[in-house]
Parts: structure tokens; C-alpha cells; sequence
């Protein structure tokens, strides 16, 4: 009996049923960086090591056995063979909102976790019904808020309104005013759990004034974390929709919500490159490169435009032969039309890593709304 490869891959995979209830794969070169290690036989689909730690914590719905190493009877054989991976994925996956993050493998446990159990558990891209909690274009909760000021962990009532184009918080829960408005039209938000120190922390960020604006927020649920985050998606989806009538889906989908292009410590220097080195941490979203003295700030205390070579923009490794003042050694120049930005890394590693983060920013052409001094990553 022969089973269709597992999802995504080319390669052969093969079943033989024996006289004993052995259950015995082949893969043949050249080597599968992801190999099937592991199978879900009551679902029916192959999962590598990583999944199937999350396929456990539904045990009443995925039952998981190792390819290599179990005994497999003829029953479970027979399943995988009839269903697989791509008849598993039409059947779970038929009704995927376009807006509804897909995660990769990178991303946190978090978004992993709950994309198994809306498939699998809640059934939720079979049935548009299970959907409301994130595309009803309204959504109204209390979520954990870290304060500006004291770093306190406080809950504050969230209003996601389509109609109004915004997502509202307020400092009490009978406030008819709200502390913040944010637009949907600047709205960004990715999950950073190591960085606010708890599995369901969400960075959400917005302009004012042209200034990027951080708020930090958790929930102890995790379904009710994601729900939010892909409801904003589904905000800023319809939003782009309006905006640009005649993009695509498979346009639209990348700009709802972004990652980080690179975080962490360096120091820096002031624009006379006479100031002391000080240590910041900078954050590279798209073309904006923010420096906070503290990684949880609300506010950066300062912002570089990163244009592209097209228009004089140049990252180098090292420091002018003149800079004084730094304490880590592995140093880089971005030099712009105005002026050269110093800055020093810690290790050689981080140096490479920021200097291939610029690179990839500056070797990217400018759109039209950049040269316009727009920041929020439309398309």
C-alpha cells in the first residue's frame, strides 16, 4: 500500500503493510530537511517533531505515533492511506478567511498552538459561524495593559470598530473617553513573548504625529490573544480593501500585519559624533529604524529613515578612524543625503546581522508613498 507524500514534499513515501502490524517508511535522497518524523493517526496527516508536541495537547482529538519507532496496526495504516495530507487540508482548511494568519514554523508556540486547535479542535474553517469572534468587523474585550509610566500590568477595556476605523482603549471601564485611538490605517501588531516576558504578550503599534507609538498587551487566554490579533488583521484587511480597490488578495495579505526586521542593543552617537556612545535598543521595522532606552518604551526616543541606494543611501562596516567614545567594538556607518549615522554592535555576529538587515532595506527600491515621508508600511 502506498501513501501520497507528505504535504509539501516531492518525494516518495511508502507504506508495506507486513504479516506483523510494523509500520515501516522509506525516504530516498535527496535529503528531507523535514522529514515526517511523526503522524497523527486518527487525523490521518504526517507532522514534524514540533507539531506533534502541539497535537498532544489535544489528545482527544490527534493521537500522534512516531513513524520510525512505533508499531503502527493495520487500521491506522489504512487511515493514513485514505486521507493524507492534502485531502486533510481540503477538508480542515476549505473556509480560511484570506486575512487569518497562517503561521510558519519560526513563529511562537502561541499562533502554532491555536492554528492546530482551529482546525482540528474548533473546526473553525469549516464552519464561517465559528469565525465571528475575529471577522464580525467589532470586537470588545479587556485585555492586560503594561503602563506607560510604572511597567504595571493593568486591564483595560479594547473597542476594534471597523465602522470607526480605530481601535480604542480606556482607563476605566465606565470611561466614556477613550486614553488612546489608534487607526486602523497605522495599526500593526506581532506577537513578542520572550520581549514582554509572558507566552501571550502582543506588541500593538500606531502613529501619532508621524511618531510610533508602543502598547504592550497580554491575555490569559490564549485563543482570546489570537482571536484579537486576527481580528486587527481582518480591521486592517477591509480597511486595505477600500484603500486600494483593485489590489489583490495575495497583494493586500502581506501589508495587514508585519514582524520586526531585526531588534536589539547597540550604542549610539549624536549627529556631531562628539557625545559619548550610549547603549539603545533599536528596533528595525520596515524602513524606520527607532532607538528606546528601554525596550519596553511607549516612545522611541528617536527615529532613522533608511532610504535606498537610489537615493545615497550606504550601510558600512566599521567607524570613522576619528569616532571616539564607543565601547563595542564591531561598529557600522549609514551614510544618507543629510548625514552618517554611527553605531556600535557588541559582537561580530550582531554587526553582520544589522549590517544584512540594512542592506536588504536599502537594496529594496522606494515607493511612492516613502518618498511622500510615510512610515506605516502601506502598499
Amino acid at each position: 500500500m502506498t501513501l501520497s507524500p507528505p504535504f509539501g514534499s516531492s518525494l516518495p513515501f511508502s507504506l508495506h503493510i507486513s504479516p506483523t502490524p510494523l509500520f515501516s517508511p522509506s525516504l530516498s535522497s535527496p535529503p528531507f530537511s523535514s522529514e515526517p518524523d511523526w503522524a497523527s493517526v486518527t487525523l490521518g496527516v504526517f507532522v514534524c517533531q514540533g507539531c506533534s508536541l502541539l497535537h498532544r495537547g489535544i489528545p482527544h482529538i490527534s493521537r500522534v505515533k512516531s513513524v520510525q519507532q512505533e508499531i503502527w496496526d493495520t487500521s491506522e495504516v489504512e487511515l493514513m492511506a485514505a486521507m493524507g495530507n492534502e485531502p486533510a487540508k481540503a477538508k480542515y482548511e476549505q473556509k480560511v478567511p484570506a486575512f487569518y494568519y497562517r503561521p510558519k514554523h519560526t513563529d511562537c508556540k502561541l499562533l502554532r498552538e491555536q492554528w492546530i486547535r482551529a482546525r482540528y479542535e474548533r473546526n473553525e474553517f469549516e464552519f464561517i459561524e465559528k469565525q465571528e469572534p475575529y471577522s464580525a468587523g467589532y470586537r470588545e474585550g479587556f485585555l492586560w495593559k503594561r503602563g506607560r509610566d510604572n511597567g504595571q500590568f493593568l486591564s483595560r477595556k479594547f473597542i476594534l470598530s471597523e465602522r470607526e476605523g480605530a481601535l480604542k482603549y480606556f482607563n476605566k471601564q465606565d470611561a466614556r473617553d477613550p486614553k488612546a485611538v489608534m487607526k486602523i490605517e497605522t495599526l500593526n501588531a506581532t506577537f513578542q513573548p520572550a520581549k514582554i516576558g509572558n507566552p501571550y504578550g502582543l506588541q500593538i503599534t500606531y502613529l501619532r504625529d508621524n511618531s510610533t507609538r508602543n502598547i504592550f498587551v497580554y491575555h490569559s487566554d490564549s485563543k482570546e490573544m489570537v482571536d484579537w490579533f486576527n481580528a486587527i488583521r481582518a480591521a486592517r484587511f477591509h480597511y486595505l480593501q477600500v484603500a486600494f480597490p483593485g489590489a489583490s488578495d495575495e497583494e493586500l495579505v502581506p501589508k495587514l500585519t508585519r514582524s520586526f526586521m531585526k531588534e536589539g542593543f547597540m550604542e549610539k552617537t549624536g549627529p556631531k559624533h562628539t557625545e559619548g556612545f550610549k547603549k539603545r535598543w533599536f528596533t528595525m521595522d520596515d524602513r524606520r529604524l527607532m532607538y528606546f532606552k528601554d525596550p519596553l518604551d511607549a516612545y522611541a526616543r528617536g527615529e532613522v529613515f533608511i532610504g535606498s541606494k537610489e537615493n545615497s543611501y550606504t550601510v558600512l562596516p566599521g567607524l570613522p578612524p576619528s569616532t571616539q567614545g564607543y565601547h563595542w567594538n564591531h561598529g557600522i556607518t549609514i551614510v544618507t543625503p543629510d548625514r552618517k549615522f554611527l553605531f556600535a554592535c557588541e559582537t561580530e555576529a550582531e554587526q553582520r546581522d544589522w549590517i544584512a538587515a540594512f542592506q536588504r532595506v536599502i537594496n529594496r527600491p522606494m515607493r511612492p508613498q516613502e518618498y511622500a515621508g510615510k512610515f506605516d508600511g502601506q502598499c
